[in-house]
């Protein structure tokens, strides 16, 4: 079953107007016709049985026809990690989403030294990850920050896992001995933090300093098996 991320509210009988790019995918791709059937979802009104009610010369239109789903989120889980180079950085928001990050946050280190971003391209990455990924959502991507504007704004009560090339203890005990709530990842650079960047995190009363094994991982190495070692310890594969 094709399923779409819509901006539409949703409800019985609901009009939905896909994007130009979405009805082409949907009509000239995938074949479909007046009332075929596929699922949509929006972030807020679960997921839906949908039918094409109309197909036009540019465009498509919808009808919402009933509930699948009801409106699940994932864990409190964001993603902070430094810019790399772009065919990484669109490799991680690809897995992000995939592993249940509800947020991806791109950061600016002393060390940053990678290609221009389009933040365009790595909203459709998450969409399109998240359709295929039966998620309900799809997660924030933000424009990049440096690193210390993060730090000083962060919110309270949420504990930062961060991933250390230097050394740490082992990311499944630590967790485990910290558990569940808000908590974010931290994947450095490329040639790691500076010694300043790394000693105030590593002062920070809410981080905590995490070894991901014995051998130095890319960037996008790191953050997949950071994802996946947050959520085999506190995270939602249990259910």
């Amino acid at each position: 079953m094709i399923r779409l991320h819509v901006t539409s509210d949703l409800a019985p009988g609901a009009a939905v107007a896909p994007t130009l790019d979405q009805s082409r995918y949907l009509t000239q791709v995938m074949r479909l016709k007046a009332g075929d059937d596929l699922l949509v979802f929006n972030g807020r009104d679960g997921e839906w049985c949908a039918e094409v009610a109309e197909v036009l010369k540019k465009g498509v239109i919808l009808r919402a026809v009933e509930q699948s789903r009801l409106q699940v989120f994932g864990p409190d889980l964001e993603l902070i990690v430094a810019v790399v180079k772009k065919a990484r950085v669109e490799t991680i928001v690809e897995k992000a989403t995939e592993l249940g990050a509800r947020r991806v946050r791109l950061v600016l280190t002393h060390r940053t030294n990678a290609d221009r971003l389009r933040l365009d391209r790595l909203d459709a990455i998450a969409e399109e990850a998240a359709e295929q990924t039966g998620r309900l959502d799809v997660p924030l991507i933000d424009d990049p920050v440096k690193l210390e504007t993060l730090l000083d704004d962060w919110p309270d009560g949420r504990r930062l896992m961060f991933c250390d090339e230097t050394g740490g203890a082992p990311a499944i005990r630590t967790l485990a001995q910290a558990g569940s709530g808000p908590w974010s990842i931290l994947i450095g650079p490329e040639g790691g933090f500076s010694p300043e960047e790394g000693d105030r995190l590593r002062a920070l009363p809410y981080a905590s300093a995490v070894s991901l094994g014995p051998r130095i991982l890319r960037a996008d190495t790191a953050a997949i098996t950071a994802l996946g070692l947050w959520q085999a310890a506190v995270g939602d594969w249990d259910r």
